[in-house]
């Protein structure tokens, strides 16, 4: 009898290693998936580094797996499976029933009745007038004499101590279609009025991250031309109307040998302006490749063009926000507000206006 006790006892102590095992391996993972809980500064970090790059190759097989298993499914000739898309704060916006769609015929009505339809239409050239403040700044000037070279047939003139009704009669009677005024705070230009001749909407935007030309590294010198328009993303009514405000102050008929483009990209109610020269160019690369098809007669690889397109920013570069969307030509005190933006109204991080 004693013997036989003596025989369990090794396989008693065998299942106790390997418990004691299993609950060390646990521990291990632990501590391998938080490296917060090792107190030592050097072994958390490389702990750390060691869990990124674990990461990282994981996240390389996956992507190296579903592009194989693409490709398989061209060769079968079976649907390649669906690709996946990240979720970003602007595709989980809010819903909003004010957002265009491509068959609204109402839409396409209003357009050809509204206060920019004759600009749009060239029954009229666009005809700017740029003007400040009463109190200008240093940077004010600066930051105009870029406007002037990014909008053909602008002209600047001093405000002086004129009242902003006043330039809007005499805007009228020189028939200009439109007046700019740049707001500045703190030599430091911080706000857009545009106002559309002779019937408004008059729009005010907010102006921040403001860089001039000089500021730009390897920037270009635009010329002349008529540039190219570019509008991103204004998809609701709002944003409709602002862009078609912002499309007003451009000349609808580019100049393309100039390959001038000026953008104004929306992104969050944000809107960002950027002014580029763009240049197509012909690449050569060599075909790296094991087939023998791909070679010449004295076995060296070909080699392949391609035509890329290069983009030098010419500036400025500025970020607009809309603060508030007026009736008809400014007026401080009786103005009646098509839309105004308040603090409340920032109910969410994913609604958004334009």
């Amino acid at each position: 009898m004693v013997e036989g006790k003596r025989k369990r006892e090794p396989a008693v102590a065998g299942a106790q290693v390997e418990e004691e095992k299993k609950s060390r391996d646990g521990k291990d993972k632990k501590r391998r998936m938080l490296p917060s809980l090792i107190k030592n500064k050097l072994k958390r970090m490389e702990v750390h580094a060691k869990v990124k790059r674990e990461k990282r190759v994981e996240k390389k097989k996956k992507a190296k797996a579903r592009v194989d298993a693409h490709k398989r499914a061209l060769e079968l000739g079976e649907e390649p499976p669906p690709v996946r898309i990240p979720r970003t704060i602007e595709n989980t916006r809010e819903p909003d029933e004010t957002v265009c769609k491509p068959d609204d015929e109402e839409l396409f009505v209003g357009n050809d009745a509204d206060e920019f339809s004759q600009i749009l239409k060239q029954e009229h050239a666009p005809k700017i007038l740029i003007t400040t403040c009463r109190f200008n700044s240093s940077r004010g000037p600066a930051f105009i004499q870029e406007l002037l070279s990014v909008i053909p047939n602008a002209h600047y003139h001093k405000r002086g101590t004129y009242e902003l009704k006043k330039i809007i009669e005499y805007a009228n009677k020189k028939e200009f279609t439109s007046i700019i005024v740049v707001h500045t705070n703190r030599r430091e230009p911080d706000a857009l009025l545009i106002i559309n001749l002779p019937d408004g909407p008059t729009a005010h935007f907010k102006l921040s991250k403001l860089v001039l030309r000089k500021d730009i590294k390897n920037h270009g010198n635009p010329t002349s031309h008529k540039p190219e328009l570019v509008l991103n993303n204004f998809t609701t009514r709002l944003g409709h109307r602002v862009g078609r405000l912002i499309q007003s102050l451009f000349p609808q008929d580019p100049y393309f040998r100039g390959r001038r483009v000026v953008t104004f990209h929306n992104q969050r109610d944000f809107i960002f302006f950027r002014h580029h020269r763009y240049v197509f160019e012909s690449k050569e690369t060599k075909v790296d490749t094991k087939d023998t098809a791909a070679k010449n007669d004295k076995g060296k690889n070909l080699i392949q063009t391609k035509m890329i397109a290069r983009l030098q920013e010419c500036g400025p570069r500025f970020t607009l926000k809309l603060i508030s969307l007026q009736h008809g030509t400014f007026d401080s005190k009786g103005g009646e507000f098509e839309w105004v933006h308040k603090p409340e109204m920032d109910t969410s991080r994913r609604r958004f206006f334009l």
